[in-house]
């Protein structure tokens, strides 16, 4: 039988307690995929891939020669998240998301938590994601990050913690919304026996999100999504969500700023542009404000945006909140703005712009995990119970001559799923980025979240681009089954 074998092994286990013990939120589930048998689970899980590749749920990896676009696989054993679980979660993302986002405002307006010296002015002035033609603007109703997807992981003990913040263009939500549709058609009964939270009402609170930026007084605002086009790696989660909202996908090419507005080219002419959900870096958005080289953005878009004629999701200068070294300061920033004490616990992080941090992580390279400030993807990161001594080395190089750009953390055991492996049910790694909508008066936490895992045995590495891939996410309902 799939499971009967199945072992825990020394990792916090998402669905089992121990071997042949699976916890009490996935009792249903086990014993309905016991009964089907691992040749028909393996069967299963290939169909389920099949009819994604149908759907067009593929990513781009720039730096693959084999082949620009790839399927991202999909494991058909869900992790579940029980309901009294999952609304501490969402207590603690709402949290986190109200502090970054008054940060954000402080940072681009009076700078008080700099000037308090809860974070030293230097960290902000060489973070490459802090722009300064966005000091002093005022976004609608005083939202920079309308769409966050944060990452956490789960260690040993059980205890959540955030591993990074993603606050400029978090992808990844396609894979949520078209997971679930395949697991409902390839499980129908087990959906019918388990109160699992939906997830399919997410482009309307999208929508309904970006339509919340424009000004009341219009009666009908065009909103548009801004692709950098289909060499992006993301481009089939661009289309997917301008389709699902009902909006036209664009390129910066389609824009044109005329008139004091930004404007969009139809076949009937110009149309004008009230909201962009910007899925472009903030560097090409403009060329008259950031990266002169830029054809993919649109000149003059910024002036427009500082003027208040067009609203942008996410705010232009949101990735000065990605920074890695930035990060390690949010449950600082989290009991200043808000007088609180954090919910959510950050990774025990090591700074090596300090003398002190530095020199630990010199010493113990072999058991950190190493990372850039502004690296994402899985690249630019040592981890040192699997690295060998020539990238240790190379590693010590590169901290030392640049010690603000790396930070180290402690290697966490990160929690696993059973995942269909060849045949067999095997433990893997994985993460969950859930996504958070942000509208003012309101924080939206979607139920679930893209739960990343790492197919090869023993990685703690979930990324696509390195190899992962995803699963459905269940959060329950209510916490009996």
């Amino acid at each position: 039988m799939p499971f009967d074998l199945y072992d825990p092994e020394n990792f916090y286990d998402e669905l089992f307690v121990a071997t042949g013990k699976p916890r009490s939120h996935s009792v249903s589930l086990i014993k309905h995929m016991t009964s089907l048998g691992i040749e028909q689970l393996e069967q299963q899980r290939l169909t389920a891939e099949i009819a994604l590749y149908k759907l067009g749920v593929t990513f781009n990896v720039y730096n693959d020669a084999r082949g620009v676009e790839k399927i991202f696989p999909f494991d058909i054993i869900p992790r579940i998240i029980p309901a009294q679980e999952w609304s501490n979660l969402e207590t603690g993302l709402k949290q986190r998301i109200q502090a970054l986002n008054l940060f954000l405002n402080d940072i681009y307006g009076e700078q008080k938590i700099v000037k308090d010296g809860k974070i030293p002015t230097a960290i902000i002035e060489t973070a490459s994601g802090f722009l300064k033609p966005c000091i002093g603007i005022k976004p609608p109703a005083g939202i920079w990050c309308h769409i966050t997807g944060t990452d956490l992981v789960r260690d040993k003990d059980g205890g959540w913690y955030v591993l990074e913040d993603n606050l400029r263009s978090p992808s990844g939500i396609s894979y949520v919304l078209e997971n679930r549709r395949v697991m409902k058609s390839t499980f129908p009964e087990i959906f019918h026996t388990m109160a699992v939270a939906p997830v399919d009402d997410y482009p309307s609170q999208l929508l309904e999100t970006l339509l919340n930026l424009a000004p009341s007084q219009l009666p009908n605002p065009t909103v548009v999504v801004l692709t950098p086009g289909i060499y992006n790696s993301a481009y089939y989660e661009h289309s997917f969500l301008a389709q699902q909202m009902g909006v036209e996908l664009v390129e910066g090419r389609d824009l044109v700023v005329l008139d004091g507005y930004l404007q969009m080219l139809t076949t009937k002419g110009l149309r004008r542009v009230d909201v962009v959900y910007r899925r472009i870096d903030d560097n090409f958005l403009d060329p008259l404000a950031f990266n002169p080289e830029s054809l993919l953005g649109v000149p003059g878009l910024m002036e427009v945006y500082q003027k208040g004629k067009v609203a942008l999701a996410n705010a232009p200068g949101t990735g000065v909140a990605d920074d890695k070294v930035v990060y390690a300061y949010v449950p600082e920033m989290i009991r200043y703005y808000l007088g609180e004490e954090p919910i959510l616990a950050n990774v025990p992080t090591y700074l090596c712009w300090r003398e002190s941090d530095r020199e630990y992580v010199l010493n113990n390279l072999e058991s950190l995990v190493v990372k850039s400030a502004n690296e994402a993807g899985g690249y630019g990161m040592l981890i040192g119970t699997k690295s060998t001594a020539a990238e240790r080395e190379e590693f010590t190089q590169k901290i030392i001559a640049q010690p603000r750009n790396y930070i180290a953390q402690p290697t966490l055991s990160l929690s696993r799923v059973p995942t269909v492996i060849k045949g067999k049910v095997e433990g893997r790694h994985v993460d969950l980025r859930p996504y958070i909508l942000h509208r003012g008066d309101e924080i939206y936490v979607h139920p679930g979240g893209l739960t990343r895992v790492a197919l090869k045995k023993g990685s703690l590495v979930v990324n696509s681009s390195q190899g992962g891939g995803s699963k459905d996410t269940w959060v329950l309902n209510n916490n009996s089954i």
